[in-house]
């Protein structure tokens, strides 16, 4: 379909631009649709894939049906489009521990990334900004940079030279992610001293000057070699984002894109699936100039266990009880359900290929995290089970923003003159944007139209099957598929 040539077809310039006004998942021929308000952005269904260079090093196989897959494979093959990557800066930790292999170092990282992009989806880098775990209770600052941790010109420049660095070794080797994560659940300062991150420190005058170096380097790499990167701030826990995300913004932090928030039933109860979909409902309104997504979950499909290594959790929401791969899965769709209707932008699954290993880890052997894996205690792909939810069937999913169906754009399609006409609500019109796609998400005809009544032809196409989207700010988006016979 490249090769056609009808006078609305943009360039690939052109279409990065209107790429941000709409994106569409294509599965097994099936469309799935994902409005998000104003045509915003796509749906991101993702997998923190951090361990799989690991386990294989550590023996282990994946298998679906029976059958040796590369994972990236077969979280592609099943929906998956984003993938979710930890670095670490110096996890010299990892010297003691089986073969002295570092694992979410950069080298590591390269590879997983091309791997990623191999399979051809996008991933969003995670910088710890650390030399091992960071989270809640945990934000030390790497070794290497301990010496400068109390003077703050110092480390924002280290910080701004590591980010800017890192970056650049990546566009270098064609891996530079499509997003990027300042730290990991920064509920708390970041690159703390051994002594403040003992207790709980916030410093927002430091935190401030930190975050927005990291993000002037991020900036600045987008500027440099022309690629948009995503940003994202990352927050644990839904009912913590609101204090957190208004200490960011008032204390001007303000340069990010997107509010990034891990949510786990059993670390975050009793905030359920509604109470998060409220909250990022909540979030929009107030910050509508921001995205939001969930950039971790997870949930168990067993109580059981495969090694000697203590399961993170073992605890189950009442209404997705007992513990089962179905039941996982019917947990994942849900909280994805609410996410899109709150008008957020994805969700990704944290490390569904941990599975059991010979290997250790600094607390036990094999895998804490097993029983929430989207694997059987064999590797093998659990069908029925949790990596369905990517590839269900959500159907034309109305965002916040959208309003009744009287209050939509209309998309009419007449097969006989091959036109489509755009009808907007009465008495009120508005400038709007359309586009035509492909089955394989190409978009190949776009434009905008205005007036209460707009028709354009279908005409320069070849036959088949296509997505017709529109919308018009203030009024709910509308998308139909439509089949194309000349």
């Amino acid at each position: 379909m490249s090769n056609i040539s009808i006078s609305n077809l943009h360039t690939s310039k052109e279409l990065a631009g209107i790429s941000k006004l709409a994106r569409l998942l294509f599965l097994f021929g099936a469309i799935l649709i994902f409005p998000t308000p104003f045509f915003g952005q796509p749906f991101y269904f993702g997998a923190d894939l951090s361990r799989v260079n690991e386990m294989e090093d550590c023996g282990v196989t994946y298998y679906e049906d029976q059958v040796p897959e590369d994972p990236y494979a077969v979280f592609r093959r099943h929906g998956c489009n984003l993938v979710r990557l930890r670095l670490w800066h110096t996890p010299s930790w990892y010297d003691g521990l089986n073969e002295g292999t570092r694992y979410s170092d950069l080298d590591d990282v390269k590879k997983a990334i091309a791997r990623a992009k191999a399979h051809g989806m996008e991933v969003l880098l995670d910088f710890h900004l650390s030399d091992r775990w960071a989270d809640p209770g945990n934000q030390l600052a790497p070794q290497a940079w301990l010496p400068v941790v109390d003077d703050t010109d110092i480390l924002k420049d280290s910080l701004y030279n590591y980010i800017f660095g890192t970056l650049s070794q990546l566009h270098a080797n064609g891996l530079l992610p499509e997003m990027v994560q300042i730290g990991n659940e920064t509920n708390k300062g970041i690159l703390l001293s051994p002594q403040d991150n003992q207790t709980w420190t916030l410093d927002w005058n430091r935190n401030v000057i930190l975050f927005n170096s990291a993000l002037q380097a991020v900036d600045a790499i987008e500027q440099l070699h022309g690629q948009e990167i995503k940003t994202l701030i990352h927050i644990a826990g839904p009912a913590e984002a609101g204090w957190l995300v208004n200490g960011f913004v008032t204390n001007g932090v303000t340069g990010f894109d997107c509010i990034g928030l891990s949510y786990y039933w059993p670390w975050h109860m009793p905030t359920d699936i509604e109470d998060t979909r409220n909250i990022i409902e909540s979030l929009k309104d107030q910050y509508p100039d921001k995205e939001v997504m969930i950039v971790e979950t997870g949930y168990i499909w067993t109580t059981g266990w495969n090694d000697n290594a203590n399961n993170l959790f073992n605890t189950t929401h009442p209404d997705y009880a007992p513990a089962s791969p179905e039941h996982q899965r019917d947990w994942l769709i849900d909280l994805t359900t609410a996410v899109m209707q709150a008008g957020g932008i994805g969700v990704v699954y944290w490390e569904p290929a941990w599975v059991s290993s010979p290997c250790y880890t600094e607390w036990g052997q094999g895998s804490h995290y097993e029983n929430a894996a989207f694997f059987d205690f064999d590797n093998n792909l659990l069908l029925p089970g949790g990596v369905e939810w990517m590839e269900h069937d959500y159907g034309p999913v109305s965002t916040r923003e959208a309003t009744p169906v009287d209050g939509q754009v209309q998309i009419l399609w007449d097969s006989h003159a091959h036109t489509i006409t755009l009808k907007q609500p009465a008495p009120l019109s508005r400038t709007g944007h359309y586009s035509v796609c492909s089955p394989f998400g190409q978009i190949l005809m776009s434009g905008t139209f205005s007036g209460p009544e707009y028709t354009f032809q279908m005409d320069g196409l070849p036959a088949g099957l296509y997505l017709v989207y529109a919308e018009a700010r203030g009024y709910g988006s509308g998308a139909i598929k439509i089949t194309y016979v000349k």
